[in-house]
């Protein structure tokens, strides 16, 4: 099993029928159904992980544990629920029990920020580049500043499309829940984004 991988996405005619057939092909014995799971879904897990614990090293060995997981429950594997439900439920768990360890380290710093000034070396940025660099850093800021599962339910429905019964499970909570959770982000962000701006605004505040 390598890294995951940087596309992660699935091809049109892939479903979840097909995660499903895979999943059931390597608890026969078939070895590479496995490293296709890996290389549709591993990509996908990265970022949403990397979202919600914020630091690429660690999000990538919680990705690694996700897949050793699925490894280990190979001969156990049930298709009682859709497998990428099934995935996200344990990205989740892991992402949350991460959250709640004691912090020992600063917050990674992306390569984009350890690589910035020789960027804009070669390739000075635009004023709009600069104007959308900052919104997208202020969206995740205050995203990050949100209480965890409401950063999570926000992120599988809004980014990665899972419907809120799929949530619910990943979550172990109830789809009423979820719904709450996902309205009380999504309130959240828009006050801390408009509060943030209001700031940056000379007399905005007032």
């Amino acid at each position: 099993m390598g890294r995951p991988s940087g596309c992660g996405g699935r091809d049109s005619n892939d479903g979840p029928n097909d995660d499903v057939a895979l999943m059931l092909a390597f608890s026969n014995g078939d070895a590479a159904a496995f490293e296709v799971l890996f290389a549709r879904w591993s990509g996908r897990l990265l970022r949403f992980v990397q979202r919600m614990v914020r630091e690429e090293a660690v999000a990538e060995e919680l990705v690694q544990e996700v897949f050793l997981r699925v490894y280990r429950a190979r001969d156990r594997y049930s298709p009682d629920a859709k497998f990428s439900t099934w995935l996200y439920r344990i990205a989740t768990n892991l992402a949350l029990n991460e959250l709640r360890r004691p912090r020992q380290r600063d917050p990674h710093r992306s390569t984009d920020e350890d690589g910035a000034p020789e960027l804009t070396a070669q390739m000075p940025a635009t004023d709009d580049v600069v104007h959308s660099r900052r919104v997208a850093e202020a969206v995740e800021e205050q995203l990050a500043a949100l209480p965890e599962k409401q950063r999570a339910a926000l992120l599988l429905t809004a980014v990665d499309g899972l419907s809120y019964a799929e949530v619910a499970l990943a979550l172990e909570v109830t789809e009423k829940a979820v719904k709450a959770l996902v309205h009380r982000a999504r309130s959240s962000l828009a006050g801390r984004l408009q509060a943030q701006r209001s700031d940056e605004i000379p007399g905005g505040g007032r």
